[in-house]
């Protein structure tokens, strides 16, 4: 299997500790956060991933060299513009001739990469997304009304949203939908598929899910990853 980590955002929600140390590169225990996924995916089945560069990528290229280190093949690309979250898997096209798994590098999960590769496959679909669902609680009561009568009250109630998990697996056929050397989102690609009646596939996620986009969820990261939430099998060979 093969698999594109995006890496190439500012972690600008994350400051000041992302000025000097880009998002997927942050510690969490004695990991960093790539290099947890970078075990998984591994621990899963893939063997190759392509991991798409922009903010500080001169770290990233010393931290992640070939990927020997891992017992995996890696490759790099080099962003001269911010493409989104989609259009860096154009620079990658040559190798990616087969079901890709695509994924934001400021995840954590216990996602089985197998098991999503497998519904893909399955599903016949050009595109799988995982998605999660959140419990979102709300800071104020809110009341049901009606001509000037209120009729009932909750006090602040928890909101239920299921979210894109920032998780896919494409088809390789779907590159052709992304223009190149220019932004284009995931989100994108989703819209254009629905909008021509295309079947998109949809992986409700299980698994523990953590995006590490605030400075509290990275402080919740460091206690799963106490609790061995996350896998840390396979540490780095020197």
């Amino acid at each position: 299997m093969k698999a594109v980590i995006l890496a190439g955002g500012l972690g600008e929600r994350l400051r000041p500790l992302t000025k000097i140390i880009p998002k997927p590169l942050l510690p969490v225990g004695e990991q960093s956060v790539l290099e947890i996924t970078l075990l998984a995916m591994k621990n899963h089945g893939i063997k190759e991933i392509s991991v798409a560069l922009n903010y500080q990528s001169e770290l990233f290229r010393a931290f992640l060299g070939d990927g020997n280190r891992w017992g995996l093949t890696i490759y790099c690309s080099q962003e001269q513009t911010p493409l989104g979250t989609a259009g860096p898997l154009r620079l990658f096209a040559e190798r990616l001739t087969e079901p890709f798994i695509v994924m934001n590098g400021d995840i954590l999960t216990s996602l089985d990469f197998r098991s999503i590769m497998k519904s893909h496959v399955d599903s016949g679909a050009l595109l799988t997304v995982a998605t999660k669902e959140l419990s979102l609680p709300l800071r104020y009561g809110i009341v049901d009304t009606k001509q000037g009568r209120i009729y009932s009250i909750r006090e602040k109630p928890n909101l239920y949203a299921e979210v894109v998990a920032g998780i896919y697996v494409c088809n390789p056929s779907i590159l052709s939908i992304i223009p190149e050397g220019k932004t284009y989102s995931m989100i994108d690609v989703m819209k254009h598929l629905l909008d021509n009646q295309m079947l998109v596939h949809h992986y409700p996620l299980h698994d523990y899910w953590l995006d590490i986009g605030q400075m509290e969820d990275y402080e919740r990261a460091q206690e799963l990853y106490a609790q061995g939430i996350f896998s840390r099998e396979d540490e780095t060979c020197e």
